[in-house]
């Protein structure tokens, strides 16, 4: 079954990490964080490196949306909802878009898991059609999925995504023909810590993408290569300040956190066009990246 999907005479996808960005949901500081006191209340228990300044936070988000306004003509927003963590500033984590409907996905992260159901309320009022949910005993989050091409996924087998989740999305998907590829993780720091599939992989374009190798598996390296990828290789020092979080807004056209000059001439030099924001507040300190701050929706072929 052919999986694009046609718009008023235009061409759009969901099954894109790098086309041009049309749709996306995200959800801002003052609806996510919402305060001082709320931050302080969390922050330890969501395992964050130390407590964003509220202030800060709202100040580095204003300049990342405003780099996503610059090419995304349609920005929608998560609201503010009671019974979720300030995690939920990383909206990508609980559902995955197809041109099918969106999956709601259950959450690795035990302090995440009302998650889903809020997006939920937010899709069904969009009229956006939900295709299905994964349900426990499997987990899925969204930081693990990644598309190789339009109709094949990569999903990382990690703590937060584990093998029963990802046999609920093949299921989910496997009327369409679409092939999930999956990517067995390392154990790295433990459970606790945010390792998704794409703290080491980020397409952003057809045939590029940025990459930390020592953490990949050799047979997923392999494959990237043997699809005609470009490996843009993140420097050791670069990692853990967010280097390989690359968010494509267009092919070639990337948003990412300040602090990785090395990553930045290296995808400058392979034709990148890279926008920065700092995220010290918003980002490095919650490990989520500008692709963990949106849920893109659909993206125009």
């Amino acid at each position: 079954m052919e999986s694009r999907v046609k718009f008023a005479q235009m061409e759009y996808t969901s099954h894109s990490e790098f086309h041009k960005l049309e749709s996306v949901f995200i959800k801002t500081v003052d609806q996510a964080f919402v305060n001082e006191t709320r931050l302080k209340e969390e922050w330890v228990a969501l395992n964050y490196l130390s407590q964003p300044n509220f202030d800060w936070a709202r100040e580095e988000y204003k300049v990342f949306e405003s780099l996503l306004a610059k090419t995304v003509p349609n920005i929608c927003y998560m609201p503010e909802v009671t019974n979720v963590t300030i995690d939920s500033i990383y909206c990508r984590d609980a559902s995955i878009a197809t041109n099918y409907g969106v999956i709601l996905c259950n959450m690795g992260k035990s302090l995440r898991m009302p998650e889903p159901n809020a997006q939920r309320t937010v899709y069904e009022a969009n009229n956006i059609k939900i295709l299905g949910a994964i349900k426990s005993p499997g987990t899925l989050e969204g930081g693990d999925v990644a598309w190789l091409d339009e109709n094949t996924m990569a999903v990382g087998h990690t703590y937060r995504t584990n093998m029963e989740g990802i046999e609920q999305l093949k299921n989910l998907l496997s009327p369409f023909n679409i092939q999930i590829m999956v990517v067995d993780l390392p154990h790295y720091k433990g459970q606790s810590d945010v390792f998704h599939l794409m703290s080491i992989f980020s397409p952003v374009d057809k045939d590029l993408a940025v990459v930390y190798s020592p953490l990949m598996p050799i047979r997923f390296r392999k494959e990237l290569i043997r699809r005609g990828f470009q490996l843009v290789e993140v420097p050791d020092q670069e990692f853990e300040s967010m280097g390989c979080n690359v968010l494509a807004v267009a092919p070639r056209k990337c948003i990412m956190v300040y602090g990785n000059p090395i990553t930045v001439s290296a995808l400058k030099n392979a034709g990148c066009e890279v926008f920065i924001y700092k995220g010290e507040e918003i980002s490095v300190k919650g490990g989520g990246g500008p692709t963990c701050l949106t849920r893109p929706i659909k993206r125009r072929l």
